[in-house]
């Protein structure tokens, strides 16, 4: 008898071994759901964007109305020409207020950040975090064919990393 599946018992000094039985039944291998780790796949599509003639004003009113900290700013035919944030438009008050002037007749184009870094839509989600951390970014604008089709955030990392808490990454 296999020592290794059986069972040694003492009763009243007398020795009893007992074969054990594997109740495990064979394993089948279920098939894998195939997991997407695409930014495409977890990107915001609807963006709020804004215009280069629009006033900084509007720019603060859009981003408190919509609870957001920032946006691209695209031109007529939907291209990425830049990137406007809350720290912009903080920026523009406290110049203004620093020079006691009014805060009006400055658009968007005069705030904004034009040279945007962008992620690649097929990119890995764990690479992309990785892009934030290095770049220090809170949003990137994501391009295809010369337009914008969307934005991953840092949030959106986080909810893909929520949504893949049980797979094995």
């Amino acid at each position: 008898m296999d020592k290794k599946n059986s069972l040694t018992l003492w009763d009243n000094a007398n020795v009893i071994v007992m074969a054990i039985k594997s109740f495990q039944a064979p394993r089948s291998v279920l098939p894998e759901k195939e997991i997407s780790l695409r930014v495409c796949d977890y990107m915001t599509r609807e963006l709020i964007t804004f215009r280069p003639e629009q006033s900084v004003e509007e720019v603060i009113i859009t981003l408190l109305r919509y609870k957001i900290s920032g946006g691209p700013v695209v031109n007529e035919r939907g291209e990425l020409i830049g990137m406007i944030s809350e720290g912009d438009c903080i920026k523009y008050i406290s110049e203004k207020r620093y020079h006691n002037m009014p805060c009006s007749n400055l658009n968007v184009e005069g705030r904004m950040i034009k040279n945007v870094g962008t992620i690649d839509g097929n990119m890995n989600i764990f690479d992309a975090a990785n892009k934030f951390l290095t770049e220090k970014r809170r949003r990137f604008p994501i391009v295809e064919n010369g337009k914008l089709v969307g934005q991953i955030s840092q949030k959106d990392i986080l909810k893909a990393t929520i949504q893949l808490k049980s797979q094995n990454w």
